[in-house]
């Protein structure tokens, strides 16, 4: 990232922001629902009728999302049979390059709708922090997620560790730009997205891990520990929503809790990645599973990776530097999976 001058820094900071839409639970002392807006950094507010949003005249090209009734069902976190899978991970607000990288894929349309069919996309976490489009990238993947199933695919978005640092509080990767809607709107940004929010009440519905025909798919990685403790994804995936919600000194005070959110749990281990782990580590956990493969992001690389004779996968391809991106595309093929590293320009790679 080259150096940015204090006069650019200013400039930027004067500059009219838009943001939003941000929708919270209706109030009872509130005639309709009302949607939240940042136009030219002065706080609007639209009436939502027919679950649908529109933005104030004059306010960009904020999304204008339709509510979906079944966003916050709990899916299932197993499935067979599925034909086609893409995954990939860690956008951190890059709106722009997800949505080309996708568009060159064909997994969305001209018109950023689900193209995938009855495929499965699975986003292993970390939309949150850092870039600058984070709402942009929310709303995206909302609409997808009903598009997907609509359309007899899945759209599986999993908690990764920046998701679950907003929840409980931990601001410190947030882009500054939020800073302005948490100020007009008087709440703090993990309460922009907290359990009265419309966004906030449908992440809190998605799992953390999930099993995908012969793959796991999860944001970190699953240790020895996991294996130790005998945790099954059914256990392991209510006991993050049931706490997604809870302080980092309240999940240290109990030993699972500290396990699964903290230190060497799913959503922060990267063991895959140091030069002293051990194959049979991985066969362990493979076995435990009884899966082929596992899908990870959470640990930067330049491409899409295979490890361990492609039995990790690794799809964190650093997107967040808003540069460029790869994705992953696996198609099952008479019990040997296809394994294609899916390029930025939508060209494709046998991995």
């Amino acid at each position: 990232m080259g150096f940015v001058s204090a006069e650019e820094q200013q400039a930027s900071a004067q500059a009219p922001l838009y943001d939003g839409p941000y929708l919270f639970e209706q109030t009872k002392t509130q005639q309709s629902q009302q949607a939240y807006w940042i136009c030219a950094s002065k706080l609007q507010a639209t009436p939502v009728i027919n679950n649908e949003l529109k933005r104030p005249n004059g306010c960009g090209k904020l999304p204008e999302p339709k509510l979906n009734p079944k966003a916050k069902e709990v899916a299932a976190n197993t499935f067979t049979d599925v034909s086609k899978i893409v995954a990939l991970s860690d956008v951190h607000g890059q709106y722009d390059v997800l949505i080309t990288l996708l568009k060159n894929h064909k997994i969305i349309d001209e018109h950023n709708n689900w193209a995938y069919g009855s495929g499965h996309m699975v986003m292993t976490g970390d939309m949150f922090d850092r870039g600058h489009q984070v709402n942009e990238v929310l709303w995206f993947m909302y609409k997808l997620d009903k598009q997907a199933s609509d359309a007899g695919g899945k759209l599986h978005l999993l908690m990764g560790n920046h998701e679950q640092m907003v929840m409980r509080g931990d601001l410190r990767y947030v882009n500054e730009r939020y800073q302005t809607a948490a100020r007009l709107l008087q709440r703090s940004y993990d309460e922009l997205y907290d359990s009265s929010s419309e966004i906030g009440q449908w992440l809190r519905s998605k799992h953390t891990i999930v099993k995908v025909n012969d793959t796991l798919f999860l944001h970190g990685g699953i240790s020895g520990e996991w294996v130790d403790r005998e945790l099954t994804l059914d256990k392991a995936n209510q006991i993050y929503r049931a706490n997604i919600d809870k302080s980092k000194p309240e999940l240290k005070r109990d030993e699972l809790l500290n396990f699964l959110f903290l230190g060497k749990g799913p959503t922060w281990f990267r063991g895959y990645f140091e030069d002293d782990y051990q194959e049979s580590e991985i066969d362990r956990v493979l076995a435990y599973f009884d899966v082929k493969h596992i899908v990870v992001g959470h640990t930067s690389q330049t491409r899409v990776l295979g490890l361990f004779n492609n039995k990790v996968l690794a799809v964190d391809s650093s997107i967040k530097n808003g540069q460029s991106g790869e994705l992953l595309l696996i198609t099952p093929n008479e019990g040997q999976d296809t394994l294609i590293r899916g390029l930025y320009d939508g060209s494709r790679v046998t991995l």
